[in-house]
């Protein structure tokens, strides 16, 4: 069972969306992998036209244009369906190293023409600061565990060859890591 987001969680879980959005098209159809309670799609402003979420605990259900389905990333899409925009914010430092090159490869069919993936990694600075923070209840620390020493600078890697990388920088005193690429 997935802990309850604290208010610190909320916070840094706000940022990474606001650092996100601007690379998000208006007018898209997302993909939000990793899509908890769905704030990306609450937070867009009416940016996103449409939007898919999977989540291993999401509940699945529609409201209104945001669809929310239960399970894992790809296996939970359509090979039908296509999207403007692919959105894992504090997701891919939490995939198997031998399963990333299949996420690599599902983004690139999934995306369409100019499509953007946006993807947010902590630095692994911050496995330590989420571990005192969860210590003193301060953060969940959802599945921190899984975080398993990763990069941020193995990303380019896993998605070279698939997506062309737009843009990357430090965000969070240099915490997190946003990358944008395109199809």
């Amino acid at each position: 069972m997935t802990p309850a987001l604290t208010p610190a969680d909320r916070l840094l879980q706000r940022w990474r969306i606001r650092k996100a959005l601007p690379w998000i098209p208006t007018g898209a159809r997302v993909l939000d992998v990793g899509c908890a309670d769905g704030a990306l799609v609450r937070l867009s402003a009416g940016r996103i036209a449409s939007a898919v979420g999977i989540d291993p605990a999401a509940s699945t259900r529609t409201d209104g244009t945001f669809e929310s389905r239960t399970g894992t990333f790809p296996a939970a899409v359509r090979d039908d369906e296509a999207f403007d925009a692919i959105v894992m914010l504090a997701v891919v430092e939490h995939v198997p190293a031998d399963e990333l090159a299949i996420w690599a490869t599902a983004c690139a069919r999934l995306l369409r023409p100019d499509g953007r993936l946006v993807i947010t990694v902590p630095s692994p600075t911050v496995d330590h600061l989420l571990h005192v923070g969860m210590r003193l209840h301060l953060l969940a620390g959802m599945d921190a565990h899984h975080h398993h020493g990763f990069s941020p600078d193995d990303v380019p890697g896993i998605f070279a060859g698939q997506l062309t990388l737009l843009h990357r920088c430090r965000f969070q005193l240099g915490l997190n890591n946003l990358f944008v690429f395109r199809r």
